[in-house]
C-alpha cells in the first residue's frame, strides 16, 4: 500500500475503530483519543510492509486502550459522559425508535458497568473476542499472554459478564491473611499448607518475560514459571519452598507479592483471592507493565 492518501483508507475504518475504543473504555471522549493516536502512529510510520491496514488498526488502537486502562490504575471512575451508539432497528417489528433507544441504553450501559470490574487485560481479550470475533493467537500479543492465557482471560471475563464466576474478596484486611499464609507456606516448604491457602482451579500465570526470564535461570531462588500452571497440586509444588525473597505489597489496591531486590520491583505477583482462598497468581516481569502499577510494598 502506498503511504499516500492514508487519510481516505483510515476514514473508512474509523467507525470500527471508535466502537472498538468505545467499548474497551466506555467512554466516548478518552475514544476519539485512542482513535487519533492511532492515526497518528499511522502517519509516523506510514503503510510500508502493512498488508491488513484494517488489522493493524485494530491492534494499534487495542494496544492504546490497554495502556490507557492501566494508568486509570486502582481508579474506579463513574461513565459520567457514556454516549451509547444508536439502536438498530427491530427487523421483526419494524422501527420503534423509543422502545429500541432504550432498551439499547440499558444493554450498553449495564454492559459498560460490568466490564469496569474486569482487569484490563481481561477487558480487552473479551472486548476483542466476544464483541469483535477476534481469534486468540491475534489477541494474544497485544495482552502479552499466550494464546491459552487469553482464552483463560476472555473466558474468565465472560464469567463475570454473564453473573456466573463469584467476585474476588474485595477486604484488604482478608487478603493480607491469606497472601501472608500463602508466603509462609512456599518460604517453609508446606505442601499442605499451600494446598489450604489455593483455590483447587488455580492458575498460575506468568507473562512472557517472566517466562523467558525463568527459562534463562534469572530468577534464582524463585519458583519456575517457565509455562502456565494449573490447579493446586501443580501450583503448590511450583512454590514449595520458593519465593524466600517475596514480599507482600498492595498492587493496583488488593494485597499481592513483590521481587524486588534493592527496592526495585522485577516481578510483580498480582493474587486474585476469592472466599478466602488464591484463586489466580499472575506473574509480571515485563518493566513497561510493572511501571503502569500502583505498588506499595507492606511492611512484613
Amino acid at each position: 500500500m502506498s503511504d499516500q492518501n492514508l487519510s481516505e483508507p483510515f476514514q473508512k475504518n474509523r467507525p470500527h475503530l471508535r466502537a472498538l475504543a468505545y467499548r474497551m473504555l466506555g467512554n466516548q471522549s478518552e475514544a476519539d483519543d485512542a482513535v487519533q493516536e492511532a492515526w497518528l502512529r499511522l502517519n509516523r510510520a506510514g503503510s510500508a510492509g502493512v498488508e491488513n491496514l484494517g488489522a493493524w488498526l485494530t491492534t494499534v488502537v487495542a494496544r492504546v486502550c490497554l495502556d490507557m486502562l492501566r494508568s486509570r490504575k486502582a481508579r474506579r471512575e463513574e461513565l459520567l459522559d457514556v454516549q451509547l451508539p444508536e439502536p438498530a432497528p427491530s427487523p421483526e417489528h419494524g422501527a420503534q425508535p423509543e422502545r429500541d433507544r432504550l432498551l439499547a441504553d440499558s444493554i450498553g450501559l449495564a454492559l459498560l458497568v460490568v466490564l469496569e470490574t474486569l482487569a484490563p487485560a481481561e477487558r480487552v481479550a473479551f472486548v476483542l473476542h466476544d464483541l469483535f470475533d477476534l481469534p486468540f493467537d491475534e489477541i494474544a500479543p497485544i495482552v502479552g499472554r499466550s494464546p491459552t492465557a487469553t482464552r483463560q482471560l476472555a473466558s474468565r471475563a465472560r464469567r463475570h459478564v454473564q453473573g456466573a464466576g463469584p467476585n474476588p474478596d474485595a477486604d484488604i484486611s482478608r487478603q493480607r491473611v491469606v497472601v501472608d499464609a500463602f508466603l509462609a507456606a512456599s518460604r517453609g516448604g508446606d505442601f499442605s499448607a499451600l494446598l489450604a491457602v489455593l483455590d483447587p482451579e488455580v492458575a498460575l500465570l506468568p507473562d512472557q518475560t517472566a517466562q523467558a526470564a525463568s527459562a534463562e535461570g534469572k530468577m534464582r531462588g524463585g519458583p519456575d514459571f517457565e509455562r502456565e500452571t494449573r490447579g493446586a497440586d501443580a501450583v503448590a509444588r511450583a512454590f514449595s519452598g520458593r519465593a524466600k525473597g517475596a514480599q507482600p505489597a498492595l498492587i493496583d489496591g488488593a494485597v499481592g507479592a513483590v521481587w524486588a531486590p534493592g527496592g526495585r520491583v522485577r516481578v510483580a505477583f498480582a493474587i486474585t483471592i476469592v472466599a478466602n482462598r488464591i484463586a489466580e497468581i499472575e506473574l509480571l516481569a515485563d518493566t513497561a507493565r510493572i511501571e503502569l502499577m500502583d505498588i506499595e510494598i507492606l511492611t512484613q
